[in-house]
């Protein structure tokens, strides 16, 4: 295992076979099953940057179990188990590098679909919305301005690109990939969970702009997978300062993308390295996105 200071950068479990590695996680076969690790890499514009951020993937991880939680009567999901005491595959020496920052979870065909829900009118959405009112095909009203509220929350799916960008599509690809019952379900399904999560977050005084769900089959069943709701998969705006006809300040990775921007990086690879600042108030939004939705600190 690679750690720094308080970063985990990437993780080598020798005994465990590696199933896959993304942006964020590792992913190694226990049993017939998954573990899911997040490091505290963070990707932009769909680079890994050299840098870790302090606590992310304790967040990401801990984030999703609670969310897991909240709308379990939405939906089953993959999740077995956060505790990494429970599993015996792992020495006692990974359990402490481990713990807090990883999922057990169920094996699953995936959907190739990332299926975006947008309630208010941010980012790509703005930029489609601004060449001819619609965001994906979905005509909206013509008036509207930079991160105002949408009449009603929109399924906006994209593809799920191996590699290199993801691509919004409008509803009618996404019925292509999946067939139209399966794609009717994960947009109703993923509707109705950004619903109850945007209701619930509010009363904690943050706005879910915008957030990205993945679902897989597990038999004959539909169930919700991967990361649900965090920062890196979700625009969170705090309540208190939302003002239409601009950006909004945020609590997610939109101010490492924001820095990024601003330093003249042309977007390929290399990245740039982050100033400590940066780093420090990242990590800062995530804790705080944490414990305002949660009402706990992060645990180590």
């Amino acid at each position: 295992m690679a750690s720094n200071d308080t970063v985990l950068l990437e993780t080598s479990i020798p005994y465990l076979k590696l199933h896959n590695k993304g942006k964020v996680r590792e992913i190694f076969e226990i049993d017939g099953n998954l573990l899911l690790v997040a490091t505290d890499r963070i990707s932009a514009f769909d680079v890994i940057l050299p840098n870790g951020i302090p606590h992310k993937g304790k967040v990401l991880t801990q984030m999703s179990e609670f969310w897991f939680e909240l709308i379990g009567e939405l939906t089953e999901n993959h999740l077995i188990t956060t505790s990494i005491d429970e599993i015996d595959k792992i020495t006692e020496e990974d359990r402490d590098l481990l713990r807090g920052r990883s999922m057990l979870v169920k094996k699953v065909e995936v959907i190739p679909v990332e299926c975006i829900v947008r309630g208010y009118i941010a980012g790509s959405g703005w930029k489609d919305y601004k060449k001819n009112n619609a965001i994906c095909g979905i005509s909206l009203p013509g008036d509207l301005k930079e991160s105002d509220k949408l009449p009603e929350p929109i399924f906006t799916p994209s593809t799920k690109a191996e590699s290199g960008h993801d691509e919004n599509i409008s509803f009618e690809e996404a019925v292509n990939i999946t067939g139209r019952e399966l794609a009717e379900e994960i947009r109703q399904k993923s509707i109705a969970i950004y619903k109850k999560a945007s209701e619930y977050a509010l009363t904690k005084g943050i706005i879910i702009s915008d957030t990205k769900f993945e679902w897989g089959k597990y038999g004959d069943k539909v169930i919700l997978i991967d990361e649900v709701l965090t920062p890196d998969s979700s625009r969170f705006w705090p309540m208190e300062s939302y003002s239409p006809g601009k950006p909004q300040p945020s609590f997610d990775k939109q101010f490492v993308r924001d820095y990024l921007e601003s330093c003249g990086w042309d977007k390929n690879p290399p990245p740039p390295s982050l100033p400590e600042d940066i780093i420090r108030t990242t990590s800062e939004k995530y804790l705080e996105a944490y414990t305002k939705l949660t009402g706990k600190e992060i645990s180590n």
